[in-house]
């Protein structure tokens, strides 16, 4: 018999008008004549449970068991013995022989939820039942035939859990025949107000008290709250309010005591990428070297002033100056190397985005060659021309300094 989803919402007692909710109800729907296995996913609390019983109801199984079965909730090592059977005296307290829900339930449909926390060794028998309809009993060797319809559900990430190493892979493409998603509240928010209002006369009839009324404030805060516990968790909060609030007229700030501060946002997590870390060390990197560069630069020109003005630093000329003069052939071996590394760009103002002007930076000479010509034509001016007196304050031989006035054309 053809139902359409609205037919199918009001036989089940699904509440909601969302497009995404009437979209996995309708795949429900086409896929329940079938014999395909189906695996739906979607978080805690949106009502998984409801689709196996659509699928189950509207096939050709309606009239055979319908059998829903906990996964999580059945200890590891009892789960084999729940599912397919033991023999009499397999295991210490199996004193009698017992059927599983896989014998118990053929010709019928078996829905199992939270079917990840299945055992590795649990997954590869359900994968014998869903290939060849075949299983063991725990203690047996006698191969059971059976005719069951598997509907499993999950609210973990199966493709993750596989990556893990959690779950198998071939089982998961033999489940995922026909995939449905429910949604959850946070994609259908049109349908959270419907609900609370369901839920609100549901629990008047149940408690005798008239139902609670919203105004426009409590609306827009329920509607905008994060649900994680989603259609399980609305229908919790408000039994709360039912029960606890005399004043049945629920506005923001009573609404607001009953729903927890920590999910009222969903808001995405800032994070930086590492190319925009990378690009933040490389131009820190580029300020560093050029200040560097100026610092060793100012030093220098400190010492020269006071060697012009002081006669009693010609002494420390000869070690300061080299050691200068090679910290700062240094630097610019270093700034070199960097800007083969980084792709320059304009290097921005981070609060008004505009170029940074240094004019004392750009304009300085970084040449290593002019600031020798000049440390030799002060030196020489000191000393009236005598190369020899100007040689002892460079820390140089006067021979060198003769070679060197000739080459930068001094004479």
């Amino acid at each position: 018999m053809f139902m359409d989803v609205q037919a199918i919402k009001l036989r089940f007692g699904i509440i909601g008008n969302s497009p995404l909710l009437d979209r996995a109800i309708d795949i429900a729907r086409q896929v329940a004549p079938t014999d395909m296995t189906v695996l739906i996913s979607g978080e805690s609390g949106v009502g998984k449970e409801s689709f196996p019983k659509i699928i189950h109801q509207l096939s050709a199984r309606k009239h055979g068991p319908y059998i829903a079965v906990n996964c999580g909730a059945i200890p590891e090592g009892t789960i084999d013995s729940e599912l397919f059977g033991h023999e009499k005296g397999s295991f210490t307290g199996a004193h009698d022989a017992r059927k599983g829900y896989f014998e118990v339930a053929n010709t019928g449909t078996i829905f199992l939820d939270e079917v990840a926390e299945l055992p590795l060794s649990t997954q590869v028998r359900l994968l014998r039942v869903l290939e060849t309809g075949e299983f063991l009993k725990v203690g047996s060797s006698k191969v059971i035939k059976t005719d069951v319809r598997i509907v499993a559900a999950s609210n973990v990430d199966l493709p993750e859990a596989i990556s893990q190493g959690k779950f198998r892979e071939d089982l998961y493409y033999r489940l995922n025949s026909v995939p449905i998603l429910v949604p959850s509240l946070k994609d259908r928010k049109e349908d959270i107000h419907l609900l609370f209002r369901k839920f609100a006369a549901d629990f008047a009839e149940k408690y005798r008290m008239p139902a609670l009324q919203l105004d426009e404030g409590a609306v827009k805060l329920l509607i905008n709250y994060r649900w994680h516990g989603n259609v399980r968790q609305l229908k919790n909060i408000t039994e709360q309010i039912s029960i606890i609030e005399k004043n049945r007229d629920i506005n923001t700030e009573i609404m607001a005591k009953y729903l927890p501060q920590s999910q009222f946002r969903d808001l995405p997590v800032l994070y930086r990428r590492e190319e925009e870390k990378k690009e933040i060390s490389e131009r820190d990197l580029l300020y560093k070297v050029l200040f560097d560069m100026k610092k060793d630069i100012n030093d220098l020109k400190k010492v020269v002033s006071e060697i012009l003005h002081n006669e009693d630093a010609v002494k420390d000329l000869q070690q300061n100056s080299s050691q200068l003069i090679k910290k700062l052939y240094d630097n610019i071996e270093s700034s070199s190397e960097q800007m083969d590394e980084v792709q320059l760009h304009p290097i921005q103002n981070d609060m008004t985005n505009e170029p940074i002007q240094d004019s004392e930076v750009i304009e300085e000479s970084l040449s290593i060659q002019d600031k020798e010509i000049d440390l030799i034509k002060k030196a020489l001016s000191k000393h009236n021309g005598k190369r020899k007196n100007a040689a002892k304050v460079l820390g140089i031989s006067e021979r060198t300094l003769y070679r060197k006035i000739k080459e930068y054309n001094l004479l």
